[in-house]
């Protein structure tokens, strides 16, 4: 008998010590978040340099047509100055500017 109670203590002990320990660790996975986020930084796609293929393999909503599009633009009229002046090329409308408008430089 005195047997089973020494082994129902050691148990309870040993449990609280597991559950004291894994919650100890939880802050550490917590801090270590950020710094994964941070690592998943895209590079912008410069609108002065990029080619056709670039430019349609990167942005949303842009085809062949549109990727060479903007490309003659850029050979036709300099380089841009803004990437609002991408609006100028034909087929390229307001909503495929804003989907892509985060991953766009012209530097």
């Amino acid at each position: 008998m005195r047997k089973i109670k020494l082994s129902a203590l050691l148990f309870a002990a040993l449990a609280s010590l597991s559950l004291a320990v894994s919650a100890a660790e939880s802050p550490q996975t917590e801090t270590a978040k950020p710094a994964v986020e941070q690592v998943a930084m895209v590079a912008k796609i410069n609108l002065n340099t990029a080619d056709a293929d670039t430019l349609k393999r990167e942005l949303s909503g842009v085809g062949d047509a549109k990727a060479k599009a903007i490309v003659a633009y850029r050979e036709a009229n300099g380089e841009f100055a803004s990437v609002d002046e991408l609006l100028e090329v034909k087929g390229i409308g307001q909503a495929i500017l804003e989907k892509n408008r985060d991953k766009l430089s012209v530097n």
